[in-house]
């Protein structure tokens, strides 16, 4: 492998997407890897992502791409109904791939890239980026360390605005079936923050509802009928013994963004971001033996980027390029794997579980 840790990028389109939005801003800033390959689905996208990111290489069919030698490791970002395809040929040319949050449509799909993955023995990194945010990595380190002693409580609220309408190109989210919809994405996120930080429910009952059945598609002027649900409502009982609950929605008008509180006995931890909390800056509240919060700073113990990195957006992602890295060059996960996707996966579907059959599921 050369110094830099050679990437290619299926997904790198020049639009508006979330690989221009993030891992293409944080890739110039990265120590560890160096852009090689674009890909797109078209020759002509593809060479005007090539020249506009400074790309060696472009491509329109990502399996060229997967199975070209001057690749060292492939990240996936393209539509969550688009995931399996390019990972799975990437994992089949014995790349190492990072790919978006969620990792496949279905949970069986993400059990399948997850066994090739290991039986082709290369790393893996998922984007739950939450799992790095500093913040939320001090926060969870607070907690292991006594800082509320035992936790007793936690509630968490997301509340999103802008349910009633969107572009044409974003309605393809209404069909619950392409898997990319509130609870895959923003809840998906948020319980795995939760999860993350405070550890994993024994038992949890779910509400899963979709309040609003129609879109307007503000540019084709048309409204589209809607599958996907746009409210999650979590209330179950963690590992720890604490009460836990968890409200996220898409909501109209006026959302008042991201709060995740763990209350214990001898302290409260509090998290707040204007948005999801892998997409936002966060920041960190603590009380200890008293009632008045304050703002706690962030170690540099848990900032893997340098400090010129991009904030909101490509921070999480350069964090999470890092410890890819340091996957890749030492064999030390300190990412998300394709592992922590599966069992993602599987919690989500015991959520959808609970809500069909109006009962509490009892988790292993």
């Amino acid at each position: 492998m050369a110094n830099k840790i050679r990437l290619g990028i299926v997904g790198a389109s020049v639009g508006p997407t979330w690989a221009n939005r993030a891992h293409l801003p944080a890739l110039p800033f990265s120590p560890d890897f160096e852009l090689t390959a674009v890909c797109t689905t078209r020759a002509e996208s593809a060479e005007a992502a090539r020249l506009k990111f400074g790309a060696k290489l472009a491509f329109h069919d990502f399996r060229a791409m997967a199975a070209s030698p001057e690749i060292d490791a492939v990240a996936v970002v393209v539509r969550v109904p688009s995931h399996y395809e390019p990972t799975k040929a990437a994992l089949e040319a014995g790349k190492h791939v990072y790919t978006e949050w969620p990792l496949g449509r279905t949970t069986a799909e993400a059990e399948e890239l997850a066994a090739l993955a290991k039986a082709k023995g290369v790393r893996t990194a998922i984007g739950l980026q939450s799992r790095v945010s500093p913040p939320l990595m001090h926060m969870k380190a607070q907690i292991a360390a006594g800082y509320v002693g035992e936790v007793i409580a936690c509630r968490v609220s997301l509340m999103r605005d802008g349910v009633l309408q969107r572009t044409a190109s974003r309605t393809w989210q209404r069909d619950i079936t392409l898997g990319a919809n509130t609870l895959t994405i923003a809840n998906g996120h948020t319980i795995d923050a939760l999860r993350f930080v405070a550890g994993d429910f024994t038992r949890v009952s779910c509400r899963i509802t979709t309040q609003v059945r129609q879109w307007h598609e503000s540019d084709t002027k048309r409204m589209v009928d809607v599958t996907s649900p746009d409210n999650v409502l979590v209330n179950g009982q963690l590992a720890s013994g604490a009460v836990a609950s968890l409200h996220v929605a898409a909501i109209p008008w006026a959302g008042s963004g991201y709060r995740m509180e763990v209350y214990g006995r001898e302290g409260t931890l509090v998290a707040t971001g204007e948005d999801s909390p892998q997409l936002c800056e966060v920041r960190l509240f603590g009380a200890r033996g008293g009632n008045t919060l304050s703002e706690l700073e962030i170690p540099a113990s848990v900032i893997y980027v340098p400090p010129q990195m991009p904030q909101v957006e490509p921070y999480n992602v350069g964090q999470m390029y890092s410890a890819f890295a340091h996957a890749i060059r030492s064999g030390e996960n300190r990412q998300p794997t394709f592992d922590t996707a599966v069992d993602l996966h599987r919690f989500i579907d015991a959520l959808r579980q609970s809500s069909d059959t109006g009962s509490e599921v009892v988790l292993g």
